[in-house]
């Protein structure tokens, strides 16, 4: 399908759900292929679509630059993420072993619930795994993939991005396709409105605006006067511009404190 796609090419093309297509877009870098050569279906479900209203390119934008791309780190050329906590691959070989990721990559891309697959991407440990270009491979497939359902969903209801705002929500506030994450402590979405929440307003185009939404978020979830933890998540997050990877940063920290 061409750049130019419209809702009028999914409900003449079987009915298929837009934002189902929106949790597919990307199936050729969890299974390790090209664009030019990826497959169009997977499992007998349509996957690679473009992805309506130019979400797909709008949420690339805020994670990594506009132009050809360039070779950021040498001797990385894989789809597997490099972690921002310890410089190395995310790969891990039981974690994702050949059987348990071939059936972790079905259980996100098959399913024709939208809200459901919401979910699965939202807690999905294998899709943390994989960048969302070998160019940039600390940006995480996981939360590019949730910021083109979150600006998606809102553009499809009429929203323009500079109406948006990133909303801090509390943990078991989990917004169908807006939350673009959620942790134990506090969850993040892309909202025209923050319903009295704390929030921020993404800007007037898509670019790598993270470090500068997080610092004018009208209330921080993190205590930086007591806690180390979040004393160190805080000034970092207050550094990473690429939206994918500071989200992606915010689960491994939150992880590791879960985990000490």
């Amino acid at each position: 399908m061409g750049e130019n796609v419209t809702l009028s090419d999914f409900q003449s093309d079987g009915g298929q759900d837009v934002m189902v297509a929106a949790y597919r877009h990307d199936a050729h870098k969890l299974n390790g292929e090209t664009h030019d050569y990826a497959p169009d279906t997977f499992h007998g479900v349509p996957v690679n679509r473009t992805v309506p209203h130019g979400a797909d390119g709008d949420a690339s934008a805020l994670s990594r630059p506009n132009g050809k791309p360039e070779q950021t780190v040498d001797n990385h050329e894989t789809h597997y993420r490099l972690s921002l906590l310890t410089g190395t691959s995310h790969y891990d070989s039981e974690e994702l072993s050949r059987p348990r990721l071939s059936e972790a990559i079905t259980d996100l891309l098959t399913g024709s619930d939208p809200e459901a697959m919401h979910r699965a991407w939202l807690t999905s440990d294998v899709a943390s795994g994989f960048n969302e270009s070998i160019y940039y491979p600390y940006t995480s497939l996981k939360y590019h993939t949730l910021l083109v359902a979150a600006l998606l969903d809102n553009y499809r209801v009429g929203h323009e991005f500079a109406d948006l705002l990133l909303v801090v929500d509390d943990t078991e506030e989990v917004v169908p396709h807006r939350t673009v994450y959620a942790g134990d402590r506090f969850a993040l979405r892309i909202d025209e409105s923050g319903d009295w929440n704390p929030w921020a307003r993404l800007g007037s185009r898509p670019w790598r605006s993270w470090a500068s939404a997080w610092k004018r978020l009208t209330e921080h979830p993190l205590d930086v006067n007591h806690d180390k933890h979040d004393m160190v998540l805080d000034a970092n997050l207050r550094r990473i511009w690429s939206w994918s990877t500071a989200l992606q940063y915010i689960e491994d920290l939150e992880t590791r404190r879960e985990n000490a």
